[in-house]
């Protein structure tokens, strides 16, 4: 029996020693599985974090931050954004015309319109007007003149509707021949000088005249002086504009014929050559009243008009004396092209005929170098800027 026990003994001994080292063996094992399953883990948390920081920063191609990417990759997307921006635009703008505010896309392309405009004005230049011709091609010849019936300045405002403020007008479809001021003594004649716009306007418009109209009112109640209200207007005129030409023009004396035209010629003009107040005669050669003009240097060349005719009569007299003696001789257009109506009135107060006249023209070679332009004193009391004319109101002093 003792040596049957020592034998279960030994066996059991070595059976225990077995199981602990499968135990063991089996521990190892496992430790070893553990041990390695963490690495692969690590390694694919790693490896995941990798992929996704690449994606990141190559979905942002701009960050400064990315020492690795600014050098090419950086220009190249802003090029990319602003030719995909340029291509965006247009349909942007066709969809929501004015409907939103511009996008970030739409100011790039402003500067390209903005040298493209001034490249379509450098290509395509504003066509350069022709001159007008020498007789304009609006003029219809004789007219009707009638004072019956009465006008408004409202309804002539309508008739003309090309008028700048002042009464100024010039040609749209080619350039004047001539710069013209007309210029009208006046006083207390509202009447006749509604019925003077009336035709005078659409007349000149025809002749193709770039033209302005200034009434020289003398204010107060002094003794009317024609001559010294036409140097004012003659002088006034000028301050505005660069007129070549002058018509000085009388406020009741409207032409019957637009081939009448009201601008200058290498001779001073004489347009009033028919009136009816005269039989539609010339009274006498030397007469140089009613309407005439001349050109800057012919009124130059003889100082202007005289200052010192106070009253009616006279100074027309005295003016034909004046370019008579510089040599100029009077030119005026035929009697039946020349014809013009009187408006009927009475003679106005305080411009009775002046008793001196006949004495003043008889002297007026010795007068003209020192009583004219260059003697002109006055002083304007107000400008008013009308739609049909320019009112120039002035104290021209007294006797």
């Amino acid at each position: 029996m003792p040596g049957d026990s020592t034998v279960n003994f030994n066996l059991l001994h070595r059976t225990c020693k077995l199981v602990v080292l499968l135990c063991f063996l089996h521990i190892s094992v496992t430790v070893v599985f553990y041990v390695r399953s963490l690495d692969i883990r690590f390694a694919f948390v790693q490896n995941q974090q990798s992929h996704e920081h690449t994606a990141t920063q190559s979905h942002r191609p701009g960050d400064t931050g990315d020492t690795g990417l600014t050098g090419e990759s950086e220009p190249k997307a802003a090029e990319s954004k602003t030719e995909g921006a340029a291509e965006v635009q247009p349909e942007t703008k066709a969809e929501e015309p004015g409907g939103k505010a511009e996008e970030p896309g739409e100011k790039v392309e402003e500067p390209e319109k903005a040298a493209e405009e001034p490249q379509k004005e450098a290509e395509e230049p504003e066509k350069k007007l022709e001159k007008c011709p020498e007789t304009s091609p609006l003029l219809v010849g004789p007219l009707r003149v009638e004072f019956n019936t009465p006008v408004s300045l409202e309804q002539i405002k309508k008739d003309n509707p090309n008028l700048q403020p002042g009464g100024r007008s010039r040609p749209k479809d080619c350039v004047a021949l001539q710069k013209v001021a007309i210029i009208i003594p006046f006083r207390k004649r509202d009447e006749h000088l509604k019925y003077w716009l009336y035709y005078l306007h659409p007349i000149l418009q025809r002749q193709q005249l770039d033209y302005g109209v200034y009434v020289i009112n003398q204010d107060g109640e002094q003794i009317f002086n024609r001559a010294k209200l036409l140097n004012v207007g003659y002088t006034e005129a000028l301050k505005e504009y660069d007129y070549e030409c002058f018509i000085f023009s009388d406020v009741d004396l409207i032409p019957m014929d637009d081939r009448n035209t009201y601008k200058c010629f290498s001779q001073p003009r004489h347009l009033s050559v028919s009136m009816d107040k005269f039989g539609f005669r010339l009274p006498y050669n030397q007469y140089f009243g009613g309407v005439s003009s001349m050109s800057k240097e012919q009124y130059l060349k003889i100082n202007g008009f005289p200052n010192n005719y106070w009253g009616w009569g006279g100074e027309d007299d005295d003016i034909y004396n004046r370019l008579a003696s510089k040599g100029m001789s009077i030119s005026r257009p035929s009697g039946e092209v020349g014809k013009c109506r009187m408006i009927r009135h009475d003679r106005d107060k305080k411009n009775e005929p002046n008793p001196q006249r006949f004495d003043r023209i008889a002297h007026t070679r010795e007068t003209m170098y020192k009583d004219g332009i260059n003697s002109l004193s006055y002083r304007v009391v107000k400008t008013e800027k009308f739609d049909l004319f320019t009112k120039i109101t002035v104290d021209v002093g007294k006797p």
